[in-house]
C-alpha cells in the first residue's frame, strides 16, 4: 500500500491499514511506503471478518457485459481501432 504525500513529501495525517496480531506484533497485510524508523501512532480497532471470495466469484457478481470475443479481441475494443484491418 503506497501512502499518497502531500505537497512538499508531507505525509497525510491519517491513514487506516489492515493488520493481523500475531501474539506479538502487528504486521501489516499491505507493504508501507515509509522509510525505517518513521514515529507514529496506532489506533486499533478489531476489523470486521471478511469473508474471501475468489477471482472468479467477484468477476461473475459483476454482471460485466461485453461482446463474445472480448478476450481474443481486447486491443481492439480497448483502442478502438480494428487490428484485423492492419
Amino acid at each position: 500500500m503506497s501512502l499518497s504525500r502531500l505537497k512538499g513529501g508531507a505525509l497525510p495525517v491519517k491513514k487506516t491499514v489492515r493488520a493481523r496480531f500475531d501474539g506479538r506484533a502487528l504486521w501489516p497485510e499491505e507493504p508501507l511506503d515509509l522509510p525505517p524508523d518513521t514515529p507514529g501512532e496506532i489506533t486499533l480497532r478489531k476489523a470486521a471478518d471478511r469473508p474471501t471470495r475468489s477471482f472468479l466469484a467477484v468477476a461473475r457478481s459483476l454482471n460485466l457485459e461485453g461482446p463474445r470475443d472480448w478476450s481474443r479481441r481486447l486491443e481492439d475494443y480497448v483502442c478502438g481501432e480494428d487490428q484485423n484491418s492492419a
